[in-house]
């Protein structure tokens, strides 16, 4: 049988699909490392791609919702359909956090199903690696041998680097950390630290002078040391706010590709974040220190 034709949303999934498809996949990306996952440009080289596509692996709750189904209506292939073993969900099985009670826009930009960015926590990507190989091994039953090994390699090398993290992280515990979106509830909740305080003032408002103050005070007087940027974000807004308060920008992409030294997938980019922030935090304990 040929390779199967996969097509994935966002570099993250293409990743752990690359992982465990090894050879026996070919896999196209539509966003790109550094593009803004819930505005991604939908080229019309999108449509044929999708159209001529096996498989298509979305990571669910709403995170393509603006861009995707438009994107499928076009492709009008039935592999892909919702429900057909093509159409491979990543959020399956995954315990999403802050699902609201009711949808109230006024709150900003907030997802009904939860929030997206579950990847974050490294647990939660040997969920998406099992999604994936088991809907390759019914899409190509022949390599579902191949399928399983590689999920093993993945999952194996995830664990170890996993107690490698938690160890580097552990003497940050219960520190708060901002970020610029809410992109990070899911580390923040497997790492044991607080990242809970946004420039933006609300999900996907751009951030205000107001609340930019606000946010200035009150790292100063809580002595945060560390702002999560990722590379779609306005970097400037990161650096003003850090240069107030003594508090470090750390580059956080959460895709592989989106700075570099990240390419090669997604344990490389959960070792390059972890780093950057273990680095930012660990040199303000020094200054403090002294």
């Amino acid at each position: 049988m040929a390779k199967l034709n996969v097509v994935a949303t966002t570099p993250d999934f293409a990743a752990i699909a690359a992982a465990v498809g090894g050879d026996e996949v070919s896999i196209t990306t539509l966003a790109k490392p550094t593009e803004d996952p819930y505005f991604v440009d939908a080229k019309p080289s999108f449509i044929v791609k999708l159209n001529r596509a096996d498989a298509l692996i979305e990571g669910g709750a709403d995170l393509e919702i603006g861009w995707l189904p438009a994107l499928l209506d076009q492709a009008r292939n039935p592999k892909l359909a919702p429900g057909a073993p093509g159409h491979i969900a990543c959020s399956k099985d995954i315990q999403l956090l802050e699902v609201p009670a009711t949808l109230d826009r006024s709150k900003g930009d907030i997802h009904a199903a939860g929030n997206p960015h579950y990847l974050t926590d490294p647990q939660n990507a040997k969920i998406v690696a099992r999604n994936i190989a088991e809907a390759f091994s019914q899409l190509d039953p022949k390599a579902a041998t191949v399928f399983q090994a590689n999920l093993k390699q993945f999952t194996d090398r995830l664990d170890a680097k996993l107690a490698e993290w938690v160890k580097l992280l552990a003497p940050f515990k219960g520190q708060r950390v901002v970020a610029y979106h809410d992109s990070w509830p899911y580390f923040a909740h497997r790492f044991d630290l607080k990242i809970d305080l946004f420039l933006e003032p609300k999900p996907g408002i751009p951030p205000t002078p107001v609340h930019l103050a606000e946010v200035i005070l009150q790292m100063r007087s809580e002595h945060i040391h560390a702002i999560l940027v990722e590379p779609y974000q306005n970097r400037k807004t990161a650096q003003t706010v850090a240069a107030d308060t003594g508090a470090s920008v750390v580059d956080s992409p959460q895709f592989p590709g989106g700075v570099k030294g990240t390419e090669s997938g997604c344990i490389e980019l959960i070792d390059y974040d972890i780093n950057g922030l273990a680095k930012a935090l660990g040199s303000a304990k020094t200054a403090s220190v002294r």
